[in-house]
C-alpha cells in the first residue's frame, strides 16, 4: 500500500514562492501519474497540476497557468510543485494524489486519482 506525505507549506507574502514535494513510500509510484489538488474550507477539492507516469506530459489550472511548474523525479519516488508569484487566493490545503490506473498521461479529475496525502497548507498574506 502508498502512502503519500506533503510536505513544503507554510506562510508567504504575496508574490512569494514555495516549492511542495509529495514523497511516496511503500511502492513505487512511477508508473502513475501525479497530480496536485487544492481545497478551501466550504468548497470543492480542486485540480491544480497534474504529470503523466513518463514526466513528459503536464497539465495545469487556468489560474496558476505560469506560475506553477509540476516536476517529479522517479527515482526519488517523489513530485514537486513549484509555485511562483503567489497570490493571496492561493491559499488552501495542498494535496497530492497518484493516478487510478498507471501508464496514463492522468487527468484534471478528482475521480482520475485513487491515493491521496494528508495534505501541507500554504497561506499567502497580502
Amino acid at each position: 500500500q502508498v502512502q503519500l506525505v506533503e510536505s513544503g507549506g507554510g506562510t508567504v507574502q504575496a508574490g512569494g514562492s514555495l516549492r511542495l514535494s509529495c514523497a511516496a513510500s511503500g511502492r513505487t509510484v512511477s508508473m502513475f501519474a501525479m497530480g496536485w489538488f487544492r481545497q478551501v474550507p466550504g468548497k470543492e477539492r480542486e485540480f491544480v497540476a497534474g504529470i503523466s507516469y513518463n514526466g513528459r506530459t503536464t497539465s495545469y489550472a487556468d489560474s496558476v497557468k505560469g506560475r506553477f511548474s509540476i516536476s517529479r523525479v522517479s527515482a526519488k519516488n517523489t513530485a514537486y510543485l513549484q509555485m511562483n508569484s503567489l497570490k493571496p487566493e492561493d491559499t488552501a490545503l495542498y494535496y497530492c494524489a497518484h493516478s487510478r490506473t498507471p501508464w496514463t498521461a492522468g487527468g484534471s479529475s478528482r475521480d482520475d486519482y485513487g491515493t491521496w496525502g494528508q495534505g501541507t497548507p500554504v497561506t499567502v498574506s497580502s
